[in-house]
């Protein structure tokens, strides 16, 4: 199984996870030309996307998703934003296991300023991992992780310095505060849970002017011993249950 990052960041936020016969799409905030470009054009062996909530650098191309055929899972509140009506709309119940192909998810609740979901998802290549966008925190700990998909969006000193200096409005410095994951936060979760048989941990949606995306690879890196990367676009990872 790979991981292949189509887009992150606010510019728009798609990524794969696929092997030779099934894909799964989570986000889709970018034009649906640059997944099909991403997928080979094959979106045939595509079985469903994951939609985490309702801002368009997440949700951007579901429209031409849908209408290529794509079941697309998110929210019902998230749905309602879309300005259309689908049978390929599939309304997601928070902690209710559901399964897209071969992979088994579990959606549980985040901390945005919208509706938000992030998901744990198995599948017997990749093993267990989890997803982790847009939030301030997550309350939760997840048993038996093989691998980490999870936003480190800003660095807290970078920020302050930047409302010290007056790149940065204050309320925007506590909006972003209030709706996306500090470096600080995203290594406490990974301090809480057990990362032993983790392979892979992948740092998504950094942002551009309050991050430092060597910076923030290096600590966590330092911190938890495993194979670490910041997602970047076109970046391809192996993404397997075992390291081999």
């Amino acid at each position: 199984m790979k991981l292949k990052v189509v887009s992150s960041g606010s510019i728009g936020n798609a990524y794969i996870v696929h092997n030779d016969d099934e894909a799964l799409l989570i986000e889709c905030g970018v034009k649906f030309g640059d997944i099909k470009q991403s997928l080979n054009f094959n979106l045939k062996k595509v079985v469903g996307c994951l939609v985490s909530h309702s801002h368009q650098d997440h949700c951007k191309g579901v429209r031409e998703a849908v209408n290529a055929g794509i079941n697309v899972h998110c929210l019902p509140e998230t749905a309602e934003t879309f300005g259309f009506k689908s049978h390929r709309l599939k309304a997601i119940e928070e902690k209710k296991i559901f399964t897209i192909g071969n992979f088994k998810i579990m959606a549980f609740p985040l901390q945005h300023d919208v509706p938000c979901l992030g998901f744990m998802i198995d599948h017997k290549d990749t093993g267990t991992f989890v997803f982790i966008t847009d939030t301030y925190y997550c309350e939760y700990s997840f048993p038996g992780l093989h691998n980490v998909i999870i936003e480190a969006n800003y660095c807290q000193t970078i920020l302050d310095a930047k409302l010290a200096a007056g790149a940065t409005p204050e309320f925007l410095r506590n909006r972003v505060l209030k709706s996306h994951m500090s470096l600080a936060t995203c290594k406490e979760f990974l301090k809480a849970n057990d990362l032993t048989k983790v392979n892979n941990i992948l740092l998504i949606h950094l942002s551009d002017s309050n991050s430092n995306a060597e910076q923030f690879k290096k600590e966590i890196k330092e911190q938890t011993a495993k194979t670490v990367n910041v997602a970047s676009k076109g970046l391809e990872i192996n993404f397997n249950k075992t390291p081999f």
